[in-house]
C-alpha cells in the first residue's frame, strides 16, 4: 500500500492496557469483551501499553480514530479535588482493605488515560469510556469523584435508598437498578427493553467509586436510586453520523451477559460500542479527506519549461542565501521570474510561502532578505534556548495548546473567508 494512501487503512482505536502481577512478573492485559465489539463492528484496537514513559510517546500512536479507555484502579485523588470527601484516615484505612485490587494508585496509567481524553476533547476524537474510563473523562473536564461511594454516599442516605453497587460474593451476576433518562442515546439503545411508563434497567458494577460532580458540558443518562450517576454524554459532541462521540459509562454493558452464555441482558448491551465504532469510521473518513496527499499531474512542454525556469530561480536565491554573496547583474533577471510567480501565485498554502521565503524568491534585494532571515534565525536561537528550559511535559501541553489554536485559528479563517465568498457572489 503506498504511504500517503490512507483509504485501505481500517480505523484504529486505542485502548490503554492495564497492568497485573502474574508469576511474580508485571503483566499487561485487555478484556477481551472489548476487542471482540471493536473488531466486531469495524475497527482495529491498538494497545497503548501502560510502562513508564508511554504518555510521552502518544504522538507515535497517530493516526488517532477513537479512543476506548475502560478497566483499572483508583485515579489518582490528587488530581480532583478529594479534600471534599470528608474521609478520615481510618476510613481510607478500611477502604483499601475493602477494596484492596483497585485501590493501589498507577500514576502512569493516570498520565496517558488523562492525556488521551483531553487529547480526544481537544479534537472532537470519539471516546467512549467505561467505569474508570468514565471517571477519567469526568476528571479530565475539572469533575470530582467519590473516593468511596459506600462511605461518601450511601451511610448517609435512609435504608431503603442505599444500593449495592458492588457484591464480591457474587461478582459477574450482581445487577443494580438505574433509571434511564429519556431522550439520550442510552434511552434509544434500550427503549425495546424498558417498560411500559418505566425506564428502569439492571446493570452491573465493578468499582467503588463514581462521579460526584459533573462538569457542565455533560447530561446524565442514567441514575441509580441512590442519585449516582450511571452514565453521561456530551450532547453537542454526540452525533455519529457526523463522526462525534463522547461519552461515559460507569456499568460495563459488553459483560452485562446471561450466566455460562454470551447472550446479552438487552438487546442494546453491545450499541455503545457499536455507535461508539460508528463515529470512529466517520472521523476516520473526514480525517482522510484533509489529509490526502494528491497526485503528482503532468505538465506539458511549455509548463515543464517554466517551472525549470521558476526552480532555477529559487535555486539561485537559495544558494546566495547560504553563502552571503550579493547578486550579480546577469543574476538578476532569473531572480526576477522566481519573484513574479510569487507575485502572481494568491493560492500558495502556508507551508509552500514559508518554504519558498526561506529560499529567498520572495524579494527583489537579496541583500536586505538575507539580513532579515539572519534575524529570523536569531529569534529562532533565542526560542530554542527558552524551550530548553521547560520540562517534556510543559512543552507536551504547549504543543497541545498550540495545536488547539492552530485549530481554532482555521475554523474563524473558514468562516471569514465563506463570508467574503458570499459577500463577492451577492
Amino acid at each position: 500500500m503506498a504511504s500517503n494512501d490512507l483509504s485501505g487503512i481500517l480505523p484504529r482505536v486505542l485502548i490503554v492496557s492495564r497492568r497485573s502481577v502474574r508469576k511474580n512478573k508485571f503483566v499487561d492485559f485487555v478484556g477481551e469483551y472489548h476487542l471482540d465489539l471493536i473488531v466486531a463492528y469495524g475497527a482495529v484496537p491498538v494497545i497503548v501499553p501502560r510502562v513508564s514513559g508511554v504518555h510521552m510517546l502518544l504522538n507515535s500512536f497517530e493516526p488517532i480514530h477513537g479512543v476506548l479507555l475502560c478497566e483499572g484502579e483508583d485515579i489518582d485523588p490528587s488530581l480532583y479535588d478529594s479534600e471534599t470527601s470528608g474521609l478520615s484516615p481510618e476510613e481510607l484505612d478500611e477502604i483499601k482493605r475493602l477494596h484492596a485490587g483497585d485501590t493501589a494508585i498507577d500514576r502512569e496509567k493516570d498520565s496517558i488515560e488523562l492525556r488521551l481524553a483531553k487529547l480526544c476533547l481537544e479534537r472532537n476524537i470519539p471516546y467512549l469510556g467505561i467505569c474508570r474510563g468514565s471517571q477519567v473523562l469526568n476528571v479530565a473536564c475539572g469533575g470530582i469523584l467519590y473516593q468511596d461511594i459506600g462511605k461518601e454516599l450511601s451511610k448517609k442516605l435512609p435504608e431503603n435508598q442505599r444500593v449495592m453497587h458492588i457484591n464480591y460474593d457474587n461478582y459477574d451476576e450482581h445487577r443494580h437498578m438505574v433509571k434511564v433518562v429519556k431522550n439520550t442515546p442510552l434511552h434509544r439503545w434500550f427503549k425495546d427493553s424498558l417498560e411500559e411508563e418505566k425506564m428502569d434497567i439492571l446493570v452491573n458494577s465493578y468499582h467503588h467509586q463514581g462521579v460526584k460532580r459533573l462538569p457542565q458540558r455533560f447530561v446524565p443518562m442514567a441514575l441509580a436510586p441512590d442519585g449516582l450517576i450511571e452514565g453521561f454524554y456530551d450532547p453537542d459532541a454526540y452525533n455519529p453520523e457526523e463522526g462525534k462521540f463522547i461519552m461515559g459509562l460507569r456499568f460495563h454493558p459488553e459483560r452485562m451477559r446471561q450466566p455460562d452464555s454470551d447472550e446479552f441482558d438487552y438487546p442494546g448491551c453491545p450499541s455503545a460500542y457499536q455507535e461508539f465504532v460508528k463515529a470512529v469510521i466517520v472521523y476516520q473518513k473526514k480525517l482522510n479527506s484533509t489529509t490526502s496527499v494528491p497526485k503528482h499531474l503532468k505538465l506539458n512542454q511549455e509548463m515543464e519549461k517554466k517551472r525549470k525556469i521558476i526552480v532555477r530561480s529559487f535555486s539561485l536565491a537559495r544558494n546566495l542565501y547560504s553563502t552571503g554573496s550579493d547578486i550579480s547583474p546577469s543574476k538578476e533577471s532569473e531572480l526576477q521570474a522566481g519573484a513574479e510567480f510569487l507575485e502572481s501565485n494568491t493560492a500558495l498554502s502556508i507551508q509552500q510561502e514559508k518554504r519558498l521565503k526561506q529560499m529567498g524568491a520572495t524579494v527583489r534585494n537579496a541583500g536586505s532578505y538575507i539580513e532579515r532571515l539572519k534575524q529570523n534565525e536569531e529569534r529562532e536561537r533565542l526560542a530554542r534556548n527558552i524551550m530548553g528550559t521547560i520540562s517534556a511535559e510543559q512543552l507536551v501541553d504547549l504543543l497541545s495548546f498550540y495545536h488547539m489554536m492552530g485549530k481554532i485559528c482555521s475554523e474563524v479563517l473558514e468562516k471569514k473567508l465563506h463570508g467574503i465568498v458570499n459577500e463577492l457572489g451577492s
